[in-house]
């Protein structure tokens, strides 16, 4: 529901980037287009909005390191000769910099292929793990891109706020789609641990 939620927010956030650069771009085009409210009432909406987010993203990232953990450690139950770390590192990975863009994916796809069914013969069986992947490249995106945007220099000009406005939406529209790969992440899973501990360690022929 919070990554629902988190998705959410992102597109309106995402709009209101869009329209502040059109307003902008109006504004470059012809200096007395533009009423003042106008501005501010963008300005304001989207300083409520990213307090809104930030409140948002902290109760999100507590809720997710929690099952993140948890299926962690059903993993480790299945599976405990499938990990390449501690279960400690389901949590601290994240916290690490530079290395949080690999340790969690390392984690979530060791996680991923632990909690698969085995063969009917017992033995180890893949399946696609693009769900992992697809929200992990995503979502690393959409830091990096995020990232850059906080990075740059405060704009003063309408051409600055215009390229800073769109680089802003592109940033919250990849957060968005990553917070939609994330719920499909979690969801996929949750069922491969829920078939896995109902059904047993090995698949029906």
């Amino acid at each position: 529901m919070l990554l629902s939620l988190e998705a959410g927010v992102g597109l309106l956030s995402a709009g209101s980037g869009i329209y502040a650069r059109q307003l902008m771009e109006d504004l470059i085009a012809d200096p007395g287009s533009v009423a003042e409210d106008r501005l501010d009432w963008v300005d304001n909406f989207q300083m409520v909005l990213a307090s809104g987010w930030n409140l948002l993203g902290l109760a999100l990232a507590v809720v997710f390191l929690i099952w993140f953990h948890r299926v962690r450690l059903n993993g480790q139950a299945f599976r405990p000769d499938g990990f390449s770390q501690s279960v400690g590192w389901a949590i601290g990975g994240w916290f690490v910099p530079i290395a949080n863009f690999v340790l969690p994916y390392r984690v979530a796809l060791e996680t991923w292929e632990a909690s698969v069914q085995n063969a009917p013969d017992g033995s180890f069986r893949r399946i696609s793990a693009s769900p992992v992947t697809a929200w992990w490249v995503l979502y690393s995106f959409s830091w990096v891109l995020r990232i850059y945007v906080r990075l740059q220099n405060q704009p003063e000009t309408a051409e600055e706020f215009s390229e800073y406005f769109a680089l802003g939406a592109a940033a919250d529209l990849s957060t968005a789609a990553a917070a939609v790969l994330a719920v499909l992440f979690v969801r996929k899973l949750t069922v491969l641990q829920e078939v896995r501990v109902v059904h047993g360690p090995n698949a029906t022929a």
